[in-house]
């Protein structure tokens, strides 16, 4: 059995793609794919459950943070994706392509503004409790503060579940009554040629259902804006695009609905001196002709401002690699850290004293140099 690809790779989409380009990216191949447009291809089918099954993770606020963290190991025992479970996105024939439930669902809601029907069809539209919505923040922090971690105060605006009406949206004593512009539905429709697009219900909001007496304090919506100051921890080692899951912390939900996540997009600024791999720090350092050639002891400061004494070697070339080891990056989650790579640069003088010439051309006496060099192979650069 051959590995499974990176959810990613599936869809074609990079890993900083937000939900619409992911959307999109499913809905192409989707409709590619779909076995009732290829009825009896096996790769077909294998495709469309394989694209189903990366749009389940990556569309899912709680699910695509511990994939990105993880990979599909921290999502087994979490259902659908990486479980190798089924598909709920997938559909059954080619007509839910064109407003059925399932996973075209959704995706049409989102192209056309609200849902979308086939000849006129319709479906209604629950009343029950809402979710609040996830949200997004994006957190920029200096390069030191990825690599060592740090404690940030972030503040964002949410909507917080109504005091007054604990969310329900009505006022004491109100009643809840179908939606006389919509039916109850929540949504509205309108002709467009051969295709009936819907829209959400101006008046109920999409709810289906509107209340006799809203409640005064958040004029029936059941929620209010409130601004937020909370200490988010960034674990060392974070890197560039990580998305970090706060729970419950998004939007309030509605009539006991739960609450959103808020997610932290960290976005980490680039260090003039030091750049990283995986766990391996980079830096460079110049040294002298005589150190390169005779050999020195040199100490440079890490990021962390701790003094590393370094041994370079007699004769070490121009652009060398020296390690240090365990003075990288944190590995999240153990002691363990990568190590420190410097990067050699003889410095070639461009000036020198009378003495400093002299000492050169019995240098250059004694070493004999050709004045016809053999080229070197691409090999020996390493």
């Amino acid at each position: 059995m051959s590995a499974k690809r990176d959810y990613y790779e599936v869809l074609g989409v990079d890993k900083n793609a937000d939900k619409d380009a992911i959307k999109k990216a499913y809905r192409k191949l989707a409709i590619q794919y779909h076995p009732d447009r290829n009825p009896g291809d096996k790769v077909a089918e294998e495709k469309f459950k394989e694209a189903t099954e990366a749009y389940e993770v990556l569309s899912d606020d709680q699910k695509r943070p511990i994939y990105d963290q993880y990979g599909f190991a921290g999502l087994e025992g979490m259902g659908g994706g990486g479980a190798g479970g089924g598909y709920s996105h997938a559909f059954h024939d080619f007509s839910d392509l064109f407003g059925g439930s399932g996973g075209f669902s959704d995706i049409f809601e989102n192209l056309f503004g609200g849902g979308f029907s086939f000849g006129g069809g319709s479906g209604g539209r629950s009343r029950g409790n809402n979710d609040g919505a996830s949200l997004r923040y994006d957190l920029h922090i200096d390069f030191k503060e990825a690599v060592y971690g740090c404690k940030k105060d972030i503040t964002f605006r949410r909507d917080e579940q109504c005091p007054d009406c604990h969310g329900t949206g009505g006022a004491a004593g109100s009643s809840v009554k179908t939606c006389p512009s919509c039916g109850g539905r929540g949504q509205v429709g309108r002709s467009s040629g051969f295709f009936v697009v819907q829209q959400t219900c101006p008046t109920c909001r999409g709810k289906g259902a509107v209340i006799d007496k809203p409640c005064a304090s958040c004029h029936g919506t059941g929620v209010f804006a409130k601004s937020t100051t909370m200490s988010v921890k960034i674990p060392a080692g974070v890197e560039n695009g990580r998305r970090l899951s706060i729970h419950g912390m998004g939007n309030a939900g509605t009539n006991g609905g739960a609450a959103g996540d808020l997610i932290i997009v960290v976005n980490v600024r680039s260090d003039r001196y030091f750049e990283r791999d995986g766990h391996d720090l980079y830096c460079a350092v110049p040294i002298s002709i005589s150190q390169a050639v005779l050999g020195a002891s040199i100490e440079i400061k890490n990021l962390d401002g701790k003094t590393l004494s370094i041994k370079v070697p007699a004769g070490t070339q121009h652009g060398k690699f020296l390690r240090v080891r365990d003075e990288g990056v944190p590995v999240e989650g153990s002691s363990r850290k990568g190590d420190l790579y410097v990067k050699i640069m003889v410095q070639i003088p461009s000036k020198l004293s009378r003495q400093q010439i002299a000492a050169m051309e019995s240098f250059a006496a004694l070493e004999k140099p050709t004045s016809s060099p053999d080229l070197l192979t691409r090999e020996s650069l390493g």
